[in-house]
C-alpha cells in the first residue's frame, strides 16, 4: 500500500468538499458528539465520511477524532484528524490542516500532515527523514533567546526574555510541522489537551525532522492509540530549549 498516495488522495477530496465553508458558519453547524465529548460539526462530519470511504475497505484499525476506534485486529492503524484546526477553519482564521498518520504493529511507520490553504505537505516514513512538498527538512539550529515558540498552558509561565516570540494559533498538528521545518523552535501543550489524533502524524516528521519530545517532566514521550486520553506534550529543536521550558514548568508546578 502506497500510504503517502492514499493519504494525500483522502486529504485533496477532504479539501474539495469543505473549503466552501471556510470562515463560514454553516460548517460550524452542531450535528452530533464524537465519542471524547466534543461538539462534532457539519465540517466534521463530510470530513470523516470521506475518510471512511477510503480506509474501511482496507479492513485496518481506524482512530480518527469523530467517530473514536475501529477495531478491525489489523496489523495497520490509521489515526486521523480531518482538519486539525477546525475551530479556525469556521471562524476563518488561517492555520488548519489534515493529519494522518499510519502505524504497523502500534508502532509509527508515515506520517502526512497536509495544509489546505497553503497546499503545502509535509511527510515522513520512519528512519527516511522529513518532507516538505518533497524537499528534506530538518529543525533549526537553536539560538539563545531567538526562539519563537507556540505553547497551551493553564499556568501563568514567564518564558519573556528567555525567547523572542510567543504565539498560539490553535492547530497543534500544524504547528508540530512547523517546529519540523523551523518555523517554530518550540510547541508545547501542558494543559493536558492534546490526543493521539492531535499529534501521531506530526509525531513521526518531527522524530524525523530532528526534533526532542517529550513529557512536561522531560520524560520520553509515550502515547497510546485512542481518541480519549490527553496528554502534556512538549516539542523543541533543541535540547538549550526543552531545559528553559522544563524549568519554567517545574517553577510554577
Amino acid at each position: 500500500m502506497n500510504w503517502d498516495e492514499l493519504g494525500l488522495k483522502i486529504a485533496k477530496e477532504i479539501e474539495k468538499e469543505v473549503m466552501p465553508y471556510f470562515g463560514k458558519k454553516e460548517g460550524a453547524k452542531i450535528i452530533g458528539y464524537s465519542p471524547s465529548g466534543d461538539t462534532t460539526e457539519l465540517i466534521d462530519r463530510m470530513s470523516e465520511d470521506i475518510v471512511l470511504k477510503h480506509l474501511k475497505p482496507l479492513n485496518i484499525n481506524i482512530v480518527s477524532e469523530e467517530i473514536g476506534t475501529i477495531n478491525n485486529n489489523s496489523e495497520w492503524t490509521a489515526i486521523i484528524d480531518p482538519i486539525d484546526g477546525s475551530f479556525n477553519f469556521t471562524t476563518g482564521f488561517p492555520c488548519f490542516g489534515f493529519c494522518f498518520a499510519i502505524f504497523k504493529n502500534n508502532k509509527p511507520y508515515y506520517g502526512l500532515t497536509y495544509e489546505f490553504l497553503t497546499k503545502n505537505i509535509y511527510e515522513a516514513y520512519v528512519g527516511k527523514g522529513a518532507f516538505l512538498n518533497g524537499e528534506k527538512i530538518k529543525v533549526k539550529k537553536y539560538i539563545e533567546k531567538e526562539a519563537v515558540i507556540s505553547y497551551y498552558s493553564n499556568k501563568n509561565l514567564n518564558l519573556i526574555g528567555k525567547v523572542r516570540r510567543a504565539r498560539i494559533m490553535g492547530a497543534f498538528g500544524v504547528e508540530m510541522a512547523y517546529v519540523a521545518k523551523g518555523a517554530l523552535d518550540a510547541v508545547f501543550d501542558i494543559r493536558p489537551y492534546v490526543r493521539t489524533t492531535d499529534f501521531a502524524s506530526s509525531y513521526i516528521i518531527c522524530k524525523e525532522a530532528g526534533a526532542i519530545i517529550t513529557d512536561e517532566k522531560g520524560h520520553e514521550f509515550k502515547f497510546n492509540l485512542n481518541t480519549t486520553d490527553r496528554y502534556n506534550m512538549i516539542v523543541a529543536n533543541d535540547k538549550k530549549l526543552l531545559n528553559i521550558i522544563l524549568e519554567e514548568i517545574k517553577i510554577n508546578r
